[in-house]
């Protein structure tokens, strides 16, 4: 029976008919493959459960999460949820405001971190983790041992952050293990590059602060015996943007340091390329080919890094602007980190179309962001001035690397769906949600938040409103809501929160199960544009298959309009079926409600009424 007449509210979004079959024994539905989905969580944001919300307020004023709230409950709600990966992100140490001197960490300048609570991708030591997020800082390293325990046990797999491109101004690597050096510890920083140097220098130069600009002031002008508009640097450093300016602007990545991968000031390189057709070769290939190379000094520093983590039972790692590293290192990393766990989950920020075969082949990336073509596409189809025929389009111009190009439509550096600058609406959402979730075989991605309808509100201190704050201590409220004191049970829900939450784990945990989705594709949106009275701009529609299901999928973007439409599934797709002539029972798999496709003279039809944004899942009975 449909949750619809449990007072469930339905905002629905999209249709998906399932034409499905059982896999003929237990031993070959074993090895079926299903897709991943990860559900990335701001770690220092997830757990805090203080509403005060004070601009540029202190980790006393305003509060944050802990290691310790990610309890054996909260992770198997997640799990729940239809969750495979989760992303701890903001995990390595990274420079901070807050004063950790008692515990032995040296105080960070707020002239160069951005926001009290500091950006994670300003990284100060890369083999141990952020003070804050530990009940007692001293045994900081210990408590995420055990976060990596919780989650294991109750089947979740965790991916963190590295990010190669650049690490903290003040960057001490002060955990570094015996026998290794901290990056800069044996630069030559009497000139601006030498191979085995790890930074780029500015030479008889010293670094200055930027000028600020617009009103701001570091802290938001609150007092701080740091701030003063210095900041000891001498050489001065290339900022992690590449800016080889002593005082770099305000926009420049000005608390970070660009590392030196053996690239030489003119963009010459100083290292082996890969040979001709090595993107052919798998990772064992490529591991031999480094084996026997003189591998700069960067290179092995961050592998190590790599394998650090791996040993402490970290499954994968996202990869911070992967595309301003060369793609020859990555090939050199990932083998390494593929010979010591094949099984590693190794996911990239790629902004750039054209180098997207490069650092999947060549760089050996599981996965890359489909940010640039499908997440723009849609959002734009979201905000109601783009078309859904711009879909296929997008589709089939990357079907060679469908399977890694991981879908999303939140992360921490994009606008909240629910904002204003977005859709202003977290419902809106929905159809695209389930095409970025059905439409390949690649992982999807949610952010912590989404599933409620999070807007990113609040005006936390860096930075504008629209995206949860990832540089101040702050309180991320719908998703507090869910938190519920820490009973992680959604207790303080809205109803219509409540309905969003529960139309995401129906979705994801469908994705997660499904066969089809591993399988084939095909458009028949142009079909049925052509073929379908009715049927236009602002709906979609594809089909996905295997030998062991079938799926129609069909999406309603438009907020305002209903379509009554008789659905067509052209002769061919039926031919692969092979379906037979006459009525075809579907459930909903997502609600309950029952359809027929009905197919006739080969061809099938399927009567769909499409309230605006609502959805469906049909199995064939």
């Amino acid at each position: 029976m449909s949750a619809r007449r449990f007072g469930l509210v339905v905002f629905g979004c999209t249709v998906l008919l399932a034409c499905k079959t059982e896999p003929k024994n237990i031993e070959e539905k074993r090895y079926v493959k299903k897709k991943e989905v990860v559900y990335q969580v701001f770690t220092r944001l997830f757990g805090n459960t203080n509403t005060t919300n004070r601009p540029w307020g202190t980790i006393q004023e305003n509060g944050v999460g802990k290691f310790s709230d990610f309890s054996v409950k909260a992770l198997r709600e997640i799990k729940d949820l239809g969750v495979t990966y989760i992303w701890y992100t903001g995990v390595p140490h990274h420079a901070v405001v807050t004063d950790y001197t008692a515990y032995g960490i040296s105080q960070d300048d707020p002239d160069v971190v951005k926001g009290r609570a500091g950006s994670p991708y300003a990284v100060k030591d890369y083999y141990n983790v952020n003070p804050d997020l530990a009940e007692k800082p001293k045994e900081r390293l210990e408590e995420f041992k055990q976060l990596v325990h919780r989650t294991h046990k109750v089947g979740l797999k965790l991916l963190i952050d590295i990010v190669p491109n650049h690490v903290a101004r003040n960057y001490e690597g002060g955990s570094t293990p015996e026998g290794q050096k901290p990056f800069g510890a044996n630069d030559d920083t009497s000139v601006e590059y030498a191979r085995e140097n790890n930074f780029y220098y500015i030479p008889d130069t010293a670094f200055q602060v930027p000028q600020w600009e617009n009103g701001y002031v570091p802290l938001g002008g609150q007092n701080h015996e740091l701030v003063d508009g210095k900041f000891n640097e001498n050489p001065a450093k290339w900022t992690g943007n590449g800016s080889r300016l002593a005082r770099p602007q305000m926009n420049d990545w000005y608390e970070t340091v660009k590392i030196n991968y053996g690239v030489r000031p003119d963009g010459s390189y100083d290292f082996d390329r890969l040979p001709q057709g090595f993107d052919a070769v798998d990772y064992s290939g490529h591991y031999e080919f480094w084996s026997d190379k003189n591998i700069p000094d960067s290179w092995i520093k961050f592998k190590d890094i790599a394998l650090y983590w791996l040993e402490m039972g970290v499954d994968g790692f996202r990869f911070d602007m992967a595309e301003m590293v060369p793609v020859e290192f990555w090939s050199y990393m990932n083998s390494h980190i593929k010979r010591k766990n094949p099984e590693a989950f190794l996911l990239a920020e790629v902004y750039n179309p054209g180098l997207y075969r490069d650092y999947i082949y060549k760089g050996k990336m599981d996965y890359l962001y489909d940010k640039v073509e499908m997440y723009d596409s849609l959002k734009h189809i979201i905000q109601g001035h783009g078309w859904t025929d711009h879909i296929p389009v997008v589709k089939q111009g990357t079907w060679d690397i469908e399977h890694h190009l991981l879908h999303f439509l939140e992360n921490h550096d994009e606008q909240r769906i629910a904002s204003p600058d977005f859709a202003g609406d977290a419902l809106k959402g929905k159809p695209a949600m389930v095409v970025s979730a059905t439409m390949t075989s690649a992982p999807v991605m949610i952010y912590f938040g989404q599933e409620v309808g999070e807007p990113g509100a609040e005006n936390a201190g860096y930075g504008q409103p629209t995206r949860t704050s990832i540089f101040d201590y702050i309180g991320v409220p719908h998703h507090q809501r869910w938190v519920n004191d820490k009973k992680f049970d959604g207790g303080q829900l809205k109803r219509e929160e409540k309905a969003l939450r529960d139309f995401y784990k129906r979705l994801l945990n469908f994705t997660i199960q499904s066969d089809a989705l591993m399988g084939n594709y095909e458009d028949i949106h142009f079909y049925n544009k052509e073929h379908t009275p009715g049927y236009d701009h602002r709906v979609l529609s594809f089909v996905r298959w295997s030998d062991r299901e079938r799926l129609i999928v069909v999406s309603n973007f438009d907020t305002n309009k209903s379509y009554d439409l008789e659905l067509k599934v052209p002769n061919e797709i039926i031919e692969k079926w092979k379906l037979s002539e006459g009525a075809h029972p579907l459930r909903d798999a997502l609600y309950g409600d029952e359809n027929t496709l009905k197919v006739h003279n080969g061809r099938g039809e399927l009567a769909i009424s499409l309230n605006p944004l609502e959805s469906f899942i049909f199995v064939l009975k």
